[in-house]
């Protein structure tokens, strides 16, 4: 079967309805039957409760909870690197922006302009510049950590669709992850700016950032944006800066000449969060 294919059921389905639904059912506080989905949840999806700061399933009052916890102290040691990696996951692809295109899957590409929502004058700051998409699954730790140290310039809620964000997806969906719904967070560093992006997906019921929480729902259909020029919000490598409630992908880019990618990363290569990511250009 194609992937194109594969992913037509995903065009018919009702995402948001099920999102919605999905978001409801996640945040619900029901005893016991919490304790039972959370219990099967961590058995289908082999997840490692003993590096959970809480590895006790039935103290979790509700599967976001679950979903959503904190790990042990020193359970992720940072590399010592320029930049390190700022989740658990896999890699979907990294490499150079050619001009200002983003590799997705063989055949498919999309812009950094309608990554960012349409702003080209922040688009063009990274015309050759790097990036990386990052896969978070189901099993993974759900929350999202700097790369590097940052000042947060700008958040910006994108809406958009919500096709699921697995390799099929990737590889069936044309601009998939430019057509989801995302929070776009800019921040300016020694590098010069850096974009982190939390993509949405189907059935992820929310996505928040640390200095503003949950940022969807609502889902108002119009894009949103936020400054912090007055304000000096900084984050340093390592701080968490947000998380997924029922996850998804993180999307990066850098200006070019900011970033030299560890040579041991490849694409579909598990990674963990505070591994090596890279380093400076003159560093590598």
């Amino acid at each position: 079967m194609s992937d194109r294919l594969a992913v037509l059921p995903q065009y018919l389905l009702p995402k948001q309805a099920l999102t919605v639904l999905a978001g409801k059912l996640a945040g619900a506080e029901a005893g016991s039957l919490t304790t039972r989905v959370i219990r099967w949840f961590v058995g289908r999806y082999g997840v490692n409760m003993a590096e959970a700061a809480n590895p006790e399933i039935a103290s979790y009052k509700s599967f976001n909870e679950f979903f959503t916890r904190p790990l042990q102290a020193g359970a992720r040691p940072f590399a010592e690197a320029d930049f390190l990696c700022p989740v658990d996951g896999a890699i979907s692809q990294f490499g150079a922006i050619e001009r200002d295109q983003i590799f997705q899957a063989k055949g498919h590409s999309y812009s950094t302009t309608a990554l960012v929502g349409g702003d080209r004058k922040l688009a063009g700051q990274f015309e050759n510049g790097s990036f990386a998409t990052l896969y978070l699954s189901p099993r993974d730790y759900h929350r999202i950590h700097m790369p590097c140290d940052g000042k947060l310039v700008r958040m910006i809620y994108v809406p958009g669709a919500l096709f699921s964000v697995n390799p099929t997806t990737a590889r069936g969906v044309p601009g998939l992850f430019a057509r989801n719904e995302r929070v776009v967070c800019v921040f300016e560093t020694e590098a010069g700016p850096f974009v982190l992006t939390l993509v949405g997906a189907t059935i992820v019921g929310s996505m928040a950032t640390v200095w503003h929480g949950v940022v969807n729902p609502p889902r108002a259909g119009v894009v949103r944006e936020w400054r912090y020029d007055e304000q000096n919000i900084v984050l340093r490598k390592g701080d968490e800066m947000g998380r997924f409630l029922l996850g998804s992908t993180v999307v990066m880019l850098f200006p070019k000449n900011a970033l030299a990618f560890n040579p041991a990363w490849q694409p579909a290569a598990a990674i963990r969060m505070g591994e090596a990511m890279g380093n400076a250009p003159d560093r590598a």
